[in-house]
């Protein structure tokens, strides 16, 4: 879907990015971590040159981006910011048709198109199409801004630090519904973050730069559990590693399923590490489990989340 070869980006004689080779499959979700000034953000921004390489090639669906118009390749690219970007004076329903009107769709359908990503963003349609940017909390506006970055049906977002500017609830929310979007659509998605929680959890594959330079990529398992150098063991973290590795499994994996227990049920889909939180909130060692319809699955135990996965 989109490949880097060799490429390289100077500002003011200094190289941000330096022979950076990467591949980005279809329907990945990739996600660009690093230190400050490693060039995540330069090496995302080039993808719809929205800054321009200096060497090397770049090509998008097998051609070679300078070969593209940049207006026609970034209508093929959704892009979300942390600043979000939205247009003050124009309604909710204004700025998410943005690129669909000026690929002149018709009405209707730029309004049946709002209406599906407000709902697809759990923005109830009615309610949200009418309002302006400043009539809305800062995680309805980042929503409103995935959704004006989808709006056009893309073959590729582009999110850079999308919720870096959101209180840790609602971060989690839209991490939350940006996996949720990606198993959906099954969109090819490329997201800029130095939250290393963020992208062990949202990441089918994590590069990691230092220096405008790949100094390891793989599964979010794979980072974690077969560090490459020191420095990603340490980025990674060393001394909680147990509870990350937590965050990548889920409840599903660890039930006794057919056991019964007391109190309140938790979800099948949540993460470990979320479920050790409310083991420890409720002073138990027995959770009971349900599916996402409200079926019975059986028990998870406390001392199943410290138990070695069987190989």
């Amino acid at each position: 879907m989109i490949h880097f070869k060799q490429v390289s980006k100077h500002f003011a004689g200094k190289a941000v990015v330096r022979d950076l080779t990467l591949d980005i499959a279809q329907g990945e979700f990739t996600v660009l971590i690093g230190t400050s000034g490693s060039g995540k953000s330069t090496t995302l921004k080039m993808i719809n040159r929205l800054i321009e390489h200096d060497r090397g090639s770049i090509t998008f669906a097998g051609e070679p981006i300078e070969k593209l118009r940049a207006q026609e390749l970034r209508r093929r690219m959704g892009y979300a910011i942390q600043s979000i970007g939205l247009f003050p004076h124009w309604t909710v329903e204004e700025n998410i048709a943005t690129v669909p009107q000026l690929l002149k769709w018709p009405k209707n359908k730029i309004r049946d198109r709002v209406t599906e990503l407000l709902e697809l963003l759990h923005l109830e349609p009615e309610q949200f199409r009418h309002r302006y940017p400043h009539q809305l909390s800062g995680g309805q506006q980042q929503r409103v801004g995935v959704a004006r970055a989808l709006a056009a049906d893309p073959d590729v977002l582009l999110m850079d630090e999308p919720f870096g500017a959101l209180d840790p609830v609602t971060r989690t929310a839209l991490q939350q519904e940006i996996a949720r979007i990606h198993q959906l659509l099954g969109r090819t998605i490329v997201l800029v973050t130095h939250d290393i929680d963020e992208a062990l959890s949202l990441a089918d594959r994590i590069v990691l730069l230092n220096e405008g330079q790949i100094v390891q990529q793989g599964t979010p398992l794979e980072m974690l559990t077969k560090p490459a150098t020191p420095f990603v063991r340490d980025f990674f973290g060393r001394s909680d590693m147990g509870i990350k590795l937590l965050s990548l499994g889920l409840v599903s994996e660890r039930v006794r399923r057919g056991q019964t227990a007391q109190g309140e049920p938790i979800l099948a889909s949540m993460t470990l590490r979320e479920a050790l939180s409310i083991f420890v909130a409720r002073h138990t060692q027995q959770l009971p489990v349900i599916d996402e319809q409200g079926q019975a699955l059986g028990v998870l135990h406390f001392a199943d989340l410290v138990a070695e996965r069987e190989s």
